[in-house]
């Protein structure tokens, strides 16, 4: 297959100030939990992107100095010259595959931590620190601001030692001290670096014209910077002080790479914003004033989106991170016009976890992602087969169906029973529910690809026992049942049911997505802490319902920090009038609702409920393999919620473990490289 002719243009070269990007898809900076620590699963990944022909592919933030340590987290470090090995390694992976590398330097200011390094922060002015620190950050004196400079040209020109093509100046996200500078929030200077935006610029100017003298010759010099901070007037704006700056530096960079901040923004869920494009009305202004190319983001998935914004000239190349991660090989799929194979992204920001936990990205589409080295994956390849045995795979969830998508991929003959009449599984349910509609996705890449092969049969409402499964007579079984939630208050505040369990009807998620009808005053008690809970708060409350959430924690859905989404779920609970119990457990159902405790101090109260929705935890559907478990005719499997329930991405990884360690003589499914500092 040959590519559509109306996508000719993604694929023209873009200079870059000395450099030339093979064409203009272009993998923007994103942290991944690899960093420092793990310097040769980040360049298998990086490889990968190039591999899958993005034509530049970037690094994570990259910490230039001691002084900026945000330990934990696994970000990348240019320190000294002994990093520069590690940042190599990274280089030689990604121009293997004829891309571009790109680094971005950074020095966080007051964003920095130092947990390690113990070297008090700095910034612009005087503040406190992050929101559960003790610290404050000391102002920078004109000493600290020439030191700072220099160490920012020295991190340069060790870039270039490494074999980066395009070096970053960094001002985005909330993260950088150059936007710190610029940022009337943090900048109360009255000197020659505050007040006015042309000397809260200054810095930047600086830093930017210090990198340009020292590798401008050889690498291009690239600009991120936040244009707008959304947070009104007080803090950078696109038709304020965002606007003002690319004008003070419009030509100056050999590109600019303009997003929203702070990371939350810049990355919303597919919960709160739409797919393509949703920066598009605080960036588009930048290629009006600029000369030199830019590049925007926006989760772009559909290939006609990333054509429009090239045409409109609002863009010169498509920036993604997200959709990268999803499908490194997405380029390729449209230059090879492929684009029905493209692993779209659905805004889950499961891949944001893996920064946050400090440990390798993962991927609810991509379960390859962070497991190109230490697992040796490869999203585009899979060892064939190493028998003529066909596999039974029952159950057509997110693990269901990757495995038997696996298999066929392995040219192993696949049988693929599913009780319901759909496929899909928790991810065709729940993508009915309010915001959760691109975890279609799930199901529609796997069906597609397996509706494609000739060796696949699938058979609906074909709920599988014992006695049908012997009689079809395949040795391979991977069972992929799911899992039901509860509905006796057992999780993780209660172990045992909960007292006066029927003095209200109570509802689990699955009746409610089954069709179940709420009404009057209703209870969501989560005790699950991720998005379920705070879903249906939402969707009673559009249906209708009084709606009260009752957490045991401060805050609801609180799993969903990780995914840099919580304000923006307890927001819209409160704009849609749900009401909030916080810190509160249940301690029984009684007649007209419910007793509730102060987890701080037991304290009782009653809850008025006609109804209580209970989002705990939820059972594995393992009948069928208890039943099952040792026969010796039958090599059995237990993979995704049926084993062990978790997250969408969790039950997909798992099936895609199943299918590829099928055959394998070792055994143990959780062996894998482990990358150890030499001493």
């Amino acid at each position: 297959m040959t590519r559509d002719a109306r996508y000719d243009i993604l694929f023209e070269p873009v200079k870059i100030g000395p450099v030339t990007a093979p064409n203009r898809f272009y993998q923007v900076p994103h942290c991944n939990g690899m960093g420092h620590r793990f310097p040769a699963a980040l360049a298998a990944m990086r490889g990968i992107k190039a591999e899958g022909a993005w034509g530049v592919v970037c690094t994570e933030e990259v910490e230039i100095h001691p002084s900026t340590d945000i330990s934990p987290h696994n970000e990348g470090r240019l320190w000294e010259d002994a990093d520069i090995p590690y940042h190599a390694k990274a280089c030689e992976a990604i121009h293997v595959h004829g891309a571009l590398a790109g680094i971005e330097l950074v020095h966080q200011g007051p964003a920095s931590k130092n947990r390690l390094s113990r070297i008090p922060a700095m910034g612009p002015s005087h503040a406190a620190i992050g929101h559960t620190e003790s610290l404050q950050a000391r102002a920078m004196d004109k000493a600290d601001i020439r030191a700072l400079r220099g160490w920012y040209r020295d991190a340069a020109l060790r870039a270039r030692r490494a074999g980066y093509d395009i070096v970053y100046v960094y001002a985005g996200h909330d993260l950088s001290i150059l936007q710190h500078f610029i940022s009337r929030r943090w900048n109360q200077r009255m000197d020659e670096y505050g007040g006015s935006i042309e000397n809260r610029a200054r810095l930047m100017r600086e830093v930017l014209e210090d990198t340009k003298e020292a590798v401008g010759d050889t690498c291009g010099i690239a600009v991120r910077f936040a244009v707008d901070e959304l947070d009104g007037p007080d803090g950078i704006t696109h038709d304020g002080d965002g606007r003002a700056v690319v004008e003070l530096l419009a030509d100056l960079p050999d590109l600019w790479d303009v997003n929203v901040s702070d990371w939350s923004n810049d990355s919303q869920t597919a919960r709160f914003a739409p797919d393509e494009g949703y920066q598009d009305a605080y960036t588009s202004f930048v290629k009006e004033i600029t000369e030199k190319p830019v590049v925007g983001v926006g989760r772009f998935n559909s290939v006609d989106a990333m054509v429009s914004r090239i045409r409109k000239g609002v863009l010169d190349l498509i920036g993604a991170a997200r959709p990268s991660i999803a499908d490194p090989f997405l380029p390729r799929k449209i230059e090879e016009g492929r684009i029905d194979e493209i692993r779209e992204c659905i805004g889950c920001n499961i891949c944001v976890t893996g920064d946050n936990f400090a440990v390798p990205i993962r991927c609810t589409q991509n379960p390859t992602m962070g497991e190109e080295w230490r697992r040796c994956w490869h999203p585009e390849r899979i060892a064939p087969k190493t028998d003529d045995d066909p596999v039974l795979v029952i159950g057509a969830g997110p693990a269901g169906l990757e495995c038997a998508m696996q298999f066929a991929k392995r040219g192993t003959h696949v049988t693929l029973a599913e009780a319901t009449g759909e496929l899909g599984g928790r991810a065709r349910r729940e993508a009915a529910l309010p915001g959760l509609a691109s975890y279609m996705r799930v199901h529609d890449y796997r069906v597609q690809h397996l509706k494609a092969q000739p060796h696949v049969e699938i058979y609906l409402e074909s709920e599988m026992t014992p006695e049908t499964v012997r009689e079809l007579g395949i040795p391979h079984v991977f069972l992929a049942t799911g899992a039901r939630w509860r509905a006796d208050g057992i999780g993780r505040q209660l172990r045992k049911p909960l007292d006066g369990l029927g003095a209200v009807p109570a509802y689990t998620p699955d009746d409610i997505m089954d069709g179940a009808a709420l009404s009057g005053r209703v209870a969501v008690y989560d005790d699950d802490d991720y998005y379920m809970g705070g879903v249906l708060a939402e969707k009673l409350a559009r249906d209708g319902c009084a709606v009260t959430l009752v957490t045991a924690s401060p805050i609801v859905s609180p799993w969903t920090v990780e995914t840099m989404e919580q304000h923006r779920v307890q927001a819209r609970l409160m704009e849609l009038g749900v009401e909030l119990a916080l810190n509160r457990r249940l301690v029984r159902m009684q007649s007209g609702g419910l007793r509730l405790a102060c987890i701080h101090t037991g304290q009782e109260e009653d809850l008025e409920a006609d109804a209580t929705a209970m989002v705990t935890e939820r059972i594995p559907a393992d009948d069928l393999a208890n039943a099952l478990k040792g026969d010796a005719a039958l090599n059995l499997q237990v993979i995704g919620d049926a084993f062990a329930p978790g997250h969408i991405a969790a039950a997909v990884y798992s099936g895609h473990l199943a299918a590829r360690r099928h055959g394998e003589a070792c055994e143990d499914m959780s062996i894998y490289r482990a990358e150890r500092t030499q001493l």
